[in-house]
């Protein structure tokens, strides 16, 4: 039994973690500022004896002896970043800073989630991890790309100074079960808009792209890396390279939820990338890893959910 510390625990992405690790026999210590997260994403996990949930914020230092640190600490959708620029890029940086000097504190092997984001609007097609991205650093959503950027210069360079056991995923679209209702990500919307029988939000002319991985796919990939040789630091590319537009995302989930609503087009928002797709290479040759579960059973598993909170 490992004990292993999530930050961001309860969060949609950390629940389901924490939900993994526990199942695999480990003890979970999940912190969570629940800014984003909630409680009742873990409810289920309560009464589990190695299970804890602690409300902590990252920006704050944290002790604790534990064998692994999986960092996911920060919010992800714009709507929840741009709320507080600079409480996000805090939470970035500042967290980073404490799991790595827990981490080196106690001798654990520690995971960063990282983002897609880090590639910012980009010049090539797919992204792979050798590409620098392309950035605007006084953006309003520099707050969260150049966090995430600045998270993962820390981590190389304690790996670098210290000899820390880092690993780096760069995390792309991702959505399934617990995600919130007002995420303000695509898919989370385009649901609750259609099962409401409301316009669905399209943002530009719907042509740009984006690649969507469900969750459960996610978190083997999380997984594979963290138990993959210590050489192995990332970063590594966690996405599913299939691509679709936005148009086509609206089609498919209007058509699973049998739903009324129309496309209603709406100004692109400044810096919001035209092209996502991953080059998952790295994490085939590496890892063995690659999604399994295709964009319309991912979304009628989500839709099943949502409708039960809806």
């Amino acid at each position: 039994m490992k004990r292993i510390l999530i930050t961001g625990g309860a969060g949609f992405l950390g629940s389901h973690l924490a939900e993994r690790l526990l199942k695999e026999g480990n003890h979970v210590i999940a912190l969570d500022n629940f800014f984003t997260g909630s409680r009742a994403n873990v409810l289920h996990l309560l009464s589990n004896p190695y299970f804890e949930l602690v409300r902590h914020d990252v920006t704050q230092p944290y002790f604790a002896e534990v064998d692994e640190i999986y960092n996911l600490a920060c919010p992800a959708s714009p709507v929840h970043y741009q709320h507080n620029p600079i409480k996000t890029i805090k939470t970035s940086v500042l967290g980073a800073v404490n799991m790595l000097g827990l981490a080196k504190r106690v001798n654990a092997k520690v995971f960063q989630a990282s983002t897609s984001e880090v590639y910012g609007d980009p010049t090539v097609s797919p992204q792979n991890e050798s590409y620098w991205g392309s950035v605007n650093p006084i953006g309003i959503r520099a707050c969260y790309d150049e966090g995430k950027r600045s998270s993962e210069t820390l981590f190389f360079d304690f790996h670098r100074q210290y000899g820390t056991n880092i690993k780096v995923a760069r995390i792309f679209n991702t959505y399934g079960p617990r995600m919130s209702l007002n995420d303000g990500r695509v898919v989370s919307n385009f649901i609750v808009q259609a099962l409401r029988n409301e316009p669905i939000s399209i943002y530009g002319d719907g042509t740009q792209t984006r690649s969507f991985c469900y969750v459960s796919d996610l978190i083997d990939g999380f997984t594979k890396l963290m138990f993959s040789n210590a050489d192995i630091t990332g970063p590594v590319n966690l996405g599913n390279p299939v691509e679709f537009t936005m148009l086509q995302l609206a089609e498919e989930v209007i058509s699973l939820t049998n739903s009324n609503s129309k496309i209603a087009f709406h100004d692109l928002p400044q810096d919001d990338p035209k092209q996502r797709k991953p080059d998952i290479s790295r994490a085939k040759k590496l890892l063995d890893w690659e999604p399994v579960v295709n964009l319309t059973d991912g979304l009628k598993r989500t839709i099943e959910e949502y409708t039960s909170r809806i």
